[in-house]
């Protein structure tokens, strides 16, 4: 602290006095500032470092893009796409493994490289907040719900990635909404961004041709699983070392598998059976 200037003495003459004693030798000047308290380390380790999920889904859909294209030019048509595209009088039949499979298939080049370019954008980032495994589950989950959502609404037959990526983007918007004291101000910019991006795409959907119900039910499934399964993060330990812990338990998010999965298959059930 800086020494206040000293009034004028009391009484007269060249050895006149402060009318105070200070702390500091007279003329001794201001005293040093003290050095700042040190600022909080905050240590976060994401549970997956590299995203093998999503680059094996990656390498697996464009392998299957390939043998859609080598089916055609071999046999005449496209032999993946007849076993395993949404086509609901086959669902209603008993082939129930085309509520998941369309999610590897795509019916251009155009078509999956707009899907792969945003599962390579978004995808490595939230599999490494998520982990590998609750990753995984998202992605089967949103894609799952994508179909049953196209099932129950639509009557067209249909494929492509785009169901489970609606769902990733819904979980994003949840991510960043459940841990946004972390965020600070930028939480409501990416907010908002992500809001306004999903309703332009919502749009574009609307387009004929393309099947808005599936990234509608995409959307939901992504965002129910998140909700109650997405990564919680909050501080943890001793100033000046924090840590960033994920506080949601494994119990949870097998749950919020287990219900949100079983909202689907009923919704499926009852399309089928009514």
């Amino acid at each position: 602290m800086n020494q206040a200037p000293f009034p004028p003495p009391a009484g007269s003459g060249e050895n006149a006095l402060p009318p105070y004693r200070t702390d500091e030798p007279f003329g001794a000047g201001p005293t040093p500032q003290q050095p700042p308290p040190p600022r909080p380390q905050v240590v976060y380790r994401p549970r997956g470092n590299t995203p093998w999920v999503t680059y094996t889904i990656l390498v697996v859909t464009i392998l299957v893009f390939l043998a859609q294209v080598g089916s055609n030019a071999l046999l005449g048509f496209d032999l993946p796409a007849a076993l395993g595209m949404k086509i609901n009088e086959r669902i209603a039949a008993g082939e129930f493994w085309r509520l998941f499979t369309p999610i590897l298939l795509h019916g251009g080049v155009l078509h999956i490289g707009f899907n792969m370019y945003a599962l390579y954008v978004i995808g490595p980032e939230l599999e490494r907040h998520f982990g590998h495994s609750r990753y995984f589950l998202l992605y089967v989950l949103s894609g799952f719900a994508g179909n049953v959502g196209s099932l129950a609404f639509s009557a067209a037959p249909s494929l492509g990635a785009s169901t489970a990526i609606f769902g990733l983007f819904g979980a994003q918007g949840v991510f960043v909404y459940q841990n946004r004291e972390l965020f600070g101000a930028r939480a409501r910019a990416i907010l908002n961004r992500i809001v306004y991006l999903g309703i332009i795409n919502l749009l574009i959907g609307l387009q004929p041709g393309i099947d808005n119900w599936g990234h509608v039910g995409g959307l939901v499934g992504g965002v129910a699983f998140t909700w109650f399964a997405g990564p919680l993060l909050r501080p943890e330990g001793i100033f000046p070392l924090i840590t960033l812990a994920d506080r949601r338990q494994g119990s949870s998010v097998a749950l919020a598998a287990l219900g949100v999965g079983g909202f689907f298959i009923t919704l499926a059930a009852a399309v089928i059976l009514l």
